[in-house]
């Protein structure tokens, strides 16, 4: 079967990206469709076997794929963020994990029946609660800060922590069986192996960080040799203990995400890129390994252990965990019930069944990935349909649609975020300059002053709240730097900005590649605005029906006046130069027009230089409202 290794790989690429494109499409879990494309082409219809196939090679392309995805995972975990969540992310994993781990092995033997090494293991892997699957359903459910902020670092931090559980139990395990030494022994020998193991990836790290920070390697050799030295940490602990490379990795990932490097968005970004990847393919071929009869091992015992982890070990170390904390008690029943399994559950799982089958002594180490299996599913299913009907039950979700979040308060800015929020949508202004928020506060329009780039920022605002980026500073290039850094979290679709002062000149402009979309026009920028503003422009609500149609609108409105956005069910519309909005019956138009023709036409008092009050107040403020605005 080796001749057709690449036509494998290629099926499972396609099938891996496609399951999380459609997902994406469908907003449905994408480990749940993923899944289902290795179960058709697997024990389904015959098509792909991965173990047979990739022979001697199965094993290590899952611990290298899994050894990536915890390394970008450990990128992810900044401890100047976990400062600022209080006790309860503390407890929650250091004693609620723990916790979860002893309940979990106790129900897998007498629940699940299996022999305690094997439960010991497999309810070790199961403290992973996977940032992969829960961020996207805390973007979902838009919880509030505080528990979105327990399971978002729950999340990150139990990655490591149950690879951790899991290779001591199996180092421990195969130790005892293989050479029958004292526990005392064993355990010493873990504990060195493991902190050689940390402390080789945490140097590491250090030194890659220092190595870019002091430009000792070129940016387009950044990422090759980051993911060679990932390689190269992962294999020599190994060397060191067995499977000691997953914690090197965490290690490394998390000593480079507390370092100051200039360039670490970028590697993030191109990491997070490798993992998508090495997720789809490593759950597609996990999936497609199933045989109907391993899946045949899934009884009712199976699925009333997995009852037994959904409603009485998670919710039972949770509440104990989290007794003494400030979080209230809806706070601890939302997280107590949501705790996906992810990918790296499933991949470890793999990893450690392929070592503990039956022909290592194990009887019932095979059933850990079907196990597994049977725990994301079940997970991912209930708890990505239930986050948002139960938070909002507990009052902890919010049922407004997603909100616009407008960088730089002028006053044309204010005036907008005004309109927006007397249509019931969440906005929030932010701007360095504490004046200039001055007016969007007696508006009581919510603010935050402060730099929005700033890592301080994520710990004062909900992204979560916020579908739509309006970057409306005076300076383009601030705009663009903020339509960058946030399009990861909120989409490039949703960022727009103003252009550089209304001009399109190739030596001030900034790149296309890095702008957001660009906001009203491409030649409408800030001082243009603000001089309409002066002059007495006015947003204006229309509604559209059958009986007063866009063509009746567009005729009756003036020649000079902008169309700014719709308001439709699915939320709102913002006009932009690349897609100019296409009105619709129904729409609920805000558009910005001038002042009655007549009123600008009245008598006015000028000035010797010809010069009305109107034009002299335009020119007073220009500079000192410019000034204002621009960081």
């Amino acid at each position: 079967m080796g001749e057709y290794i690449v036509l494998a790989v290629t099926l499972i690429g396609i099938l891996g990206i496609g399951a999380q494109w459609l997902a994406w499409r469908t907003n449905m879990p994408a480990i749940v469709l993923m899944s289902i494309a290795g179960l058709i082409i697997g024990p389904l219809f015959g098509i792909l076997r991965p173990e047979e196939q990739f022979g001697d090679f199965y094993r290590p392309i899952i611990s290298i794929a899994v050894a990536v995805i915890l390394f970008e995972g450990g990128l992810q975990l900044k401890f100047s963020e976990l400062r600022g969540l209080g006790r309860g992310v503390g407890q929650i994993v250091f004693i609620g994990g723990p916790l979860a781990w002893l309940f979990g092995a106790i129900a897998g033997h007498y629940v699940a029946g299996l022999d305690w090494p094997t439960a010991i293991l497999f309810a070790g892997i199961m403290i992973v609660t996977g940032p992969t699957v829960i961020i996207p359903l805390l973007r979902q459910a838009k919880l509030s800060t505080r528990p979105s902020a327990l399971l978002k670092w729950e999340g990150i931090i139990n990655d490591p922590i149950g690879a951790l559980a899991a290779v001591i139990t199996y180092e421990f395990v195969i130790t005892q069986y293989g050479e029958s030494l004292p526990a005392f022994q064993v355990f010493g020998s873990l504990f060195v192996g493991t902190i050689l193991c940390v402390v080789w990836g945490v140097l590491i790290g250090l030194g890659l960080a220092e190595v870019f920070r002091r430009g000792w390697a070129p940016e387009y050799l950044k990422a090759p040799i980051l993911l060679s030295a990932v390689l190269l940490a992962f294999e020599m602990a190994n060397l060191l203990q067995e499977e000691g490379g997953l914690l090197a990795v965490t290690a490394m990932g998390v000593a480079m995400a507390n370092s100051k490097m200039p360039s670490i968005n970028q590697i993030r970004h191109f990491k997070e890129t490798i993992a998508v990847l090495l997720v789809a393919g490593v759950f597609v071929l996990l999936t497609a390994n199933l045989t109907p009869q391993i899946l045949g091992q899934i009884d009712l015992k199976i699925m009333f252990f997995v009852g037994v982890m959904l409603f009485v070990v998670r919710p039972a170390a949770i509440f104990l965990a989290t007794i003494g904390t400030e979080l209230k008690w809806s706070e601890r029943a939302l997280v107590a019930w949501i705790a996906p399994r992810g990918i790296v559950a499933v991949a470890v799982s793999g990893l450690f069944a392929a070592s503990m089958g039956p022909d290592s002594g194990f009887e019932e180490g095979g059933l850990m990935v079907p196990l597994a299996f049977a725990m994301v599913f079940a997970t991912v299913v209930l708890h990505g349909f239930t986050i948002a009907p139960l938070g909002k039950l507990l009052g902890l979700a919010s049922d407004a649609p997603p909100g616009v979040l407008i960088v730089g308060a002028s006053p044309w800015s204010i005036e907008l975020a005004k309109k927006i929020h007397d249509l019931d949508v969440p906005v929030l202004v932010t701007d360095p300059n504490y004046r200039a928020l001055r007016g969007a506060r007696n508006a009581g329009i919510p603010t935050y002053y402060g730099e929005i780039l700033s890592e301080v920022s994520e710990h004062h605002i909900e992204f979560v709240r916020y579908g739509h980026l309006l970057a409306l500073s005076g300076n383009e290039a601030h705009n663009s730097l903020v339509c960058t850094d946030l399009a990861p979290e909120l989409s490039h679709n949703s960022t727009y900005q103003l252009s550089a002062g209304g001009k399109d000149d190739s030596r001030t402009s900034v790149s296309f590649a890095l702008q957001g979309r660009s906001f009203l026009s491409d030649k409408m920028g800030l001082e243009d605005l603000l001089q309409r503003h002066w002059a007495g422009w006015k947003f204006q609500f229309t509604r559209l029906s059958e009986a007063f149609p866009p063509e009746s609108y567009l005729e009756q409105l003036d020649d000079e006046a902008i169309i700014v956005m719709v308001q439709r069910r699915q939320g709102l519309t913002f006009q932009t130069a690349e897609s100019p909005i296409r009105l619709q019956p129904g729409d609920r138009v805000l558009s910005y027009v001038p002042p009655e023709k007549e009123s600008r036409k009245a008598n006015a008092p000028v000035d010797a230089e010809g010069k009305s009050e109107e034009v002299r107040q335009i020119e007073q403020r220009k500079e000192e409202v410019i000034d204002d605005v621009t960081p």
